[in-house]
């Protein structure tokens, strides 16, 4: 089992920048690809961003290439996500997800542990 803990989260004013955290409870982090996925009110869990082992790799969704960032430090056990120019769409919880395979997945549910979120809030 592995527990994961974002945190980072917060109020923001349209074009500013916040950077998430997300902690891991293992000590296998290295063997996981992490996930950024997000979910506003009445709408459906929406991926992010990927990073793959070693973060040799990521993936964005199109709507926030370019703005946002995915890092991982394997030595920290945590991913962050680095978020500049927000926009006030960019509002809604926040959660980190963990997945054993290798694949930058955009499907939530071929990830296998999830956090609890983190309230991101952007006004216009």
């Amino acid at each position: 089992q592995v527990q994961l803990v974002e945190s980072g989260g917060g109020l923001v004013q349209a074009g500013g920048s916040l950077r998430l955290s997300c902690a891991a409870s293992t000590r296998t982090f290295n063997k996981y690809t992490m996930g950024w996925f997000r979910q506003a009110p009445g709408k459906e869990r929406d991926f992010v961003a990927a990073i793959s082992l070693a973060g040799l790799r990521t993936h964005y969704a199109d709507s926030v290439k370019g703005r946002f960032t995915i890092s991982r430090d394997d030595a920290k056990n945590t991913v962050y996500l680095q978020m500049n120019s927000l926009k006030p769409e960019d509002t809604a919880v926040y959660y980190c997800a963990a997945d054993l395979s290798t694949s930058l997945a955009e499907r939530p549910d071929e990830y296998d542990f999830w956090g609890q979120g983190t309230q991101v809030t952007v006004s216009s």
